[in-house]
């Protein structure tokens, strides 16, 4: 399986300079991450990984959408939305849109994992994420993907937190990252 940070979103690029919570929820790309999502999409599209890839998963962010798209058209997949690969909630970007306005917007993805209209978890009301809820999520997708026959031709967009969650590893915006199988049957996430 590779996984995929989402390309570079107006929050990042604001974040990066001024080390400030800009204040945008569920933001989109820039064009810098467009180009990154398509960078990403040509990679995987020239054999980055062990097989080639026949599905992708996507957070339901909009940045992650957004870069699944592209990767998508790139490589002509599909594109199934799993909520359990969103970013670990903790700044203003980490607060989503409602279930209905996505898939207006993507109208013929998979959403049948998405099943309530708020999915994500709500700081002002219940504070940051745990690290725990995070790796509590973790596990159940490596373990529900454990059950994948094809998980090796799979390709996860995702975010930072979830990333560093599953491989120990923090990662740039548009980054691949091969995701080894082995070590999580063993119940490590140490890669």
């Amino acid at each position: 399986m590779i996984l995929v940070r989402h390309g570079q979103s107006a929050w990042n690029a604001l974040f990066g300079e001024t080390r400030v919570d800009p204040g945008i929820p569920d933001p989109a790309l820039t064009a810098l991450g467009r180009d990154q999502a398509y960078a990403a999409g040509r990679r995987l599209a020239a054999g980055a990984g062990t097989r080639r890839i026949t599905a992708l998963l996507a957070s339901p962010y909009r940045r992650t959408l957004e870069t699944a798209e592209i990767i998508a058209e790139v490589l002509g997949v599909p594109v199934a939305i799993e909520p359990l690969v969103r970013e670990r909630v903790a700044f203003s970007c980490d607060t989503g849109s409602p279930r209905a306005s996505l898939v207006a917007r993507w109208p013929h993805w998979d959403w049948s994992r998405l099943d309530t209209e708020r999915w994500w978890h709500e700081c002002e009301r219940h504070g940051p994420e745990s690290e725990d809820s995070v790796a509590a999520r973790t596990q159940d997708f490596v373990a529900r993907m454990l059950g994948h026959a094809a998980r090796s031709e799979v390709c996860v967009v995702t975010h930072w937190g979830f990333i560093r969650a599953m491989t120990g590893r923090g990662v740039v915006n548009g980054a691949l990252v091969p995701f080894d199988f082995s070590a999580a049957r063993q119940g490590r996430f140490d890669l």
